[in-house]
């Protein structure tokens, strides 16, 4: 038997006197087996209250649901006061706080011929996965007005209608009560969730029915029904058509200067259009884009974004009593974007989203409230980028302005009074606010606007060079060897973007996708001027302030190669003070100097000693690499081996007396306080250093290099010091060399003490 779709309404009966009406919207396409799919559905349980200036509904419990709205009789009728609801969590049972629902919303443009079936509503708030609800409605302080006939809570249950949401669904399978039925002999089902025991109720200005004067509807007629107060109606009796309203016809699509989008479908999202049977609508063109928000948290999962959307469409339909949800465009947190009215989204459709405006404009949302918080870069950059397309469509700038003529008096969030008729200045991408006195979309969104214009309308916001790799920067001017890697970043988005040129000396050296943050290329030899350029999807170009870059690969030389000579200080048998020398240079620019072995160092390039220590006795490679900031490297490794030469093995004349201690090298050495004793060393190095122990009766010593005196030694110390090396000698080169040490025999402290002589080979 050939399956159909509709959409099913009854009543159910609530403990304490009221009623609460269902409508079952069934998937536009049958389930498959085996899946956890439900059918959307809207609850509307009536608020009761005798006092003129407040409704409520105590807690109370429901079946599923997981968006809220209030409404009431009469589209053109305004809820002047404070609206606020509580949900309790499916998941753990807990209750929310209060919170209030928007009230202040457009009422039908008066343009579409709105039916006696379309209702006032809140905006409808996402709450999650609930199964209680309690519902205050308070007329404003300072207002004697009575508030509107016909207060209903309305539930939304979006259902698991996509197979997406079917798989990773957790396999709570709706109770048998409401499993729907496709074929044609299906009775609408019964709420068991909610108490039929406490008698029938009667129909009432405040909305409540009984199943003769509820929307019913056949499953041949799918899905019309009549108007009731209880915000169920006909499509024919939409916001958007009206009952004589002939099929109109269908513009073409025009191309847009900037590439569409990725759009999620309705289909893909789970619409059941049995809820929209009427044609669609357009206009001559789009002049503008009113950016909203839909209200609600901004907790939710981008996993449940089909399902809000499903709600929200659910709940324009079936509550508000629209012919299609009101939006052209919905937008989550994640950037997702989805298809809204239907209609084609290449085309002009005629939304209900700013009222007075929707003759000459599109209406994009951003799931969520961003009245204390900003939207997502993601959600910024998804509007931009449909912003664009369809202003793109007709030519217009998307950080432009337009005239615009209001379709209604009214007047903004702002104080500007609109006459129907006349024209009027807007940026071509505003705010609900400013055309219609609500909050809408949020001050932190709609501070967030100018960003939207101009990454929609480009050209790139940002652009700067971070980095050139394969490159080292001196001054202003980098260095390579020839292949160098730029990297940038930009404050607009990447989807916004065409391509990224790479430009050396003016011309296009390379080419990088408009998400892409780096690209490389090799240069010639020589000095270049480097830039990245920009191309945003409209075509307009940024580009960075030139870079000089110059290619070399001259490597640097050491003019003085590295090379050791002893120093004063404390001397080991495993650490001979040792200074370190070097001079490097380079033709373009010296980076840095390395010691690579027998240790690690850095050193700057104006930098060319360093004070360290050497093992005794075994030869060390002390290696070197000098590095440009175009990376090319000279690296330079001679060997050096300090020799410790015991006073032992010097050629003694005169006194001299042996003593020992563990802080002698070696363990002993000479002493001699008589004038004239000598003691002489001959050695083959560049560098000399003769070792003593230091007291404050120490006395003088001469010394001679090859024959020749060349100092006078004191030895005095305030404090007693063991093996120091107190005086050294380096020449140019090696060679043979005699160091002769003579007692001065200083009055009233001649002795000396020796530990011996060092020297490198």
């Amino acid at each position: 038997m050939k399956r159909r779709a509709w959409l099913t309404l009854g009543v159910v009966l609530l403990g304490g006197g009221g009623a609460v009406t269902y409508a079952v919207a069934s998937p536009s396409a049958s389930p498959g087996a085996g899946r956890a799919m439900r059918p959307v559905k809207v609850y509307d349980l009536t608020l009761k209250g005798t006092a003129g200036d407040r409704r409520e509904l105590p807690r109370t419990d429901t079946q599923r649901f997981s968006m809220v709205g209030v409404s009431w009789t009469g589209a053109g009728k305004r809820l002047d006061g404070t609206t606020q609801v509580r949900t309790r969590s499916l998941d753990t049972g807990e209750w929310s706080a209060w919170q209030d629902l928007e009230v202040n919303v457009d009422p039908p443009d008066p343009l579409d011929n709105p039916g006696p079936g379309v209702r006032g509503a809140s905006e409808p708030l996402w709450v999650g996965s609930s199964d209680g609800v309690q519902v205050q409605v308070v007329r404003k302080n300072g207002t004697t007005g009575a508030l509107p006939k016909g207060l209903e809570v309305n539930l939304v249950d979006p259902g698991v209608v996509t197979a997406a949401e079917a798989r990773s669904a957790s396999g709570d399978a709706e109770p048998a009560a409401f499993a729907v039925d496709y074929s044609p002999s299906a009775t609408p089902p019964t709420d068991s969730a909610f108490p039929t025991d406490s008698g029938s109720a009667t129909p009432t200005d405040s909305g409540s029915a009984t199943p003769t004067d509820s929307a019913s509807a056949s499953p041949t007629d799918s899905g019309s029904a009549s108007p009731t107060d209880s915000g169920s109606a006909s499509p024919s009796t939409s916001a958007s058509a009206s009952p004589s309203a002939t099929v109109p016809s269908v513009p073409s699509a025009p191309p847009s200067t900037v590439p569409e989008p990725p759009i999620t479908s309705r289909a893909a999202w789970g619409a059941d259009e049995s809820l929209s049977p009427d044609p669609s609508e357009y206009n001559p063109d789009v002049k503008a884009v009113f950016v909203h928000h839909t209200d609600g948290s901004n907790d939710y999962s981008c996993a449940d974004s089909a399902s809000i959307v499903r709600g929200i469409y659910a709940y324009h339909t079936q509550v508000n009593g629209w012919n299609d949800i009101g939006y052209n465009f919905l937008v989550d947190k994640c950037g997702t974007v989805f298809e809204g009215r239907k209609g084609g989204v290449d085309l002009p459709v005629l939304g209900a989203h700013t009222y007075g405006w929707n003759r000459e404009s599109t209406g994009i949302a951003v799931l969520g409230d961003y009245t204390s918080t900003g939207a997502s870069n993601a959600a910024l950059a998804s509007v931009a980028r449909v912003a664009a397309w369809k202003l793109g469509q007709y030519g217009a700038d998307p950080d432009g302005t337009v005239q615009l003529t209001a379709g209604a008096d009214q007047t903004n969030y702002f104080g500007t009074a609109f006459t129907a008729g006349s024209q009027y200045t807007f940026h071509r991408i505003s705010g609900h606010r400013d055309g219609y006195n609500t909050e809408c979309p949020g001050g932190s969104l709609y501070a967030q606007l100018p960003t939207i214009r101009a990454w929609a309308s480009g050209p790139v916001q940002g652009l700067k060079v971070t980095s050139v790799g394969g490159a080292g920067l001196s001054g202003s001017t980098y260095y390579t060897k020839g292949a160098i890697t730029a990297h940038w970043t930009t404050t607009t988005p990447g989807s916004l973007i065409s391509r990224f040129e790479l430009l050396v000396d003016g011309k296009v050296a390379a080419t990088a996708s408009g998400t892409a943050t780096s690209v490389g290329a090799t240069l010639p030899l020589g000095g270049h001027s480097v830039a990245v350029r920009a191309v945003h999807q409209s075509g307009r170009t940024a580009t960075t302030a030139a870079l000089s870059v110059v290619a070399e690969t001259t490597a640097p030389t050491f003019t003085t190669p590295p090379k050791l000579s002893l120093r004063t200080g404390t001397v080991n048998t495993t650490a001979v003070p040792i200074t370190l020398g070097w001079k490097a240079t380079d033709d373009k620019a010296l980076k840095s100097v390395q010691l690579l072995s027998p240790t690690t160092a850095t050193f700057g390039p104006t930098t060319t000693t360093s004070s360290r220590t050497a093992n005794s006795g075994s030869a060390a490679t002390w290696a070197m690499t000098a590095s440009d900031y175009a990376g090319n490297t000279r690296t330079s490794s001679p060997s050096f081996t300090p020799v410790i030469l015991q006073e032992t093995s010097a050629v003694k004349s005169g006194t001299w007396t042996t003593r020992s201690s563990t802080s002698y090298l070696g363990g002993k050495s000479y002493s001699s306080g008589s004038k004239g004793a000598s003691l002489t060393w001959t050695f083959t190095g560049r560098s000399a250093a003769w070792v003593v122990s230091r007291a404050s009766s120490s006395g003088q010593a001469y010394v001679y290099v090859d024959s020749t005196k060349v100092a006078t030694v004191d030895l005095k110390s305030a404090t007693t010091s063991y093996r120091q090396a107190i005086w050294t000698r380096t020449w140019s080169g090696s060679a043979k060399h005699t160091v002769r040490i003579v007692v001065v025999g200083t009055s009233g402290r001649p002795t000396i003490t020796t530990d011996g002589l060092v020297y490198l080979k």
